[in-house]
């Protein structure tokens, strides 16, 4: 949310000074790098990182099947992650 704000006034500021195409200017390159498939590649890489290293939820290997039911699971440890 800060970062919105943030760029918002920036947009606003360099807008002003530069003038309205300049402000255009900046505005669809920014919209360009937003909507690109890297930078939304690499948010969604960013996002999925953050959420496994805040993850409560302990981490299992499995160690063996006893049957078609029944399987083993011990906790990792945390060196392993």
């Amino acid at each position: 949310m800060i970062g919105i704000v943030f760029a918002a006034g920036a947009g606003y500021v360099l807008g002003t000074k530069a003038g309205r195409r300049r402000y255009e200017q900046i505005s669809r390159a920014a919209k360009a790098i937003a909507e690109s498939p890297a930078t939304r590649t690499a948010l969604d890489a960013g996002r999925q990182r953050l959420s496994e290293a805040l993850s409560t939820e302990p981490r299992f290997t499995r160690i063996e099947s006893i049957d078609d039911e029944t399987t083993v699971y011990i906790p990792e440890a945390e060196e392993q992650r």
